[in-house]
């Protein structure tokens, strides 16, 4: 029942990351850098993807550096709106991810967030996301015209 107040809900609940051995698993696995938050993902056993528990599962982490609570619990509050509306629905089934939350989550527009959401997730669908590997995972490709013909 809505609220006079409230919308009513149109998203489904997405399913979440509830244990820290999951959060372990897929903080080995790949991941994709965000203005506002970094992306990791990881497939599930095939076992479970196919079974009852085939959903996306989704986590969300914000460390102290980036706040006091109010301003971690804002930031987490809005990657998870993010996912809510756009994210679950153009997730992978079979997948794990974690958001780990940064501080231009807060300031950047609502829009523009969900949009990275969005693509970060179909990224980890295609196979897209860079490596596990500190800032080499994070450095541009070498264009033309540093390699050289």
């Amino acid at each position: 029942m809505a609220d006079a107040g409230r919308p009513a809900r149109e998203a489904p609940d997405m399913q979440r990351l509830k244990k820290r051995n999951d959060y372990v698993k897929v903080a080995r696995g790949a991941r994709t850098p965000r203005r506002g938050f970094l992306l990791q993902s990881i497939r599930r056993p095939d076992g479970v993807a196919d079974g009852a528990g085939a959903d996306a599962r989704f986590g969300f982490t914000v460390t102290k550096k980036m706040g006091n609570a109010v301003v971690r619990n804002r930031i987490r509050r809005r990657l998870k709106e993010a996912v809510r509306l756009a994210g679950a629905a153009a997730a992978d089934p079979g997948r794990d991810f974690v958001l780990v939350g940064r501080r231009p989550a807060l300031d950047m527009p609502f829009a523009a967030l969900v949009a990275d959401v969005v693509g970060a997730v179909r990224a980890a669908a295609s196979g897209k996301m860079g490596p596990r590997g500190g800032k080499e995972a994070l450095k541009p490709a070498p264009s033309e015209e540093e390699t050289g013909p």
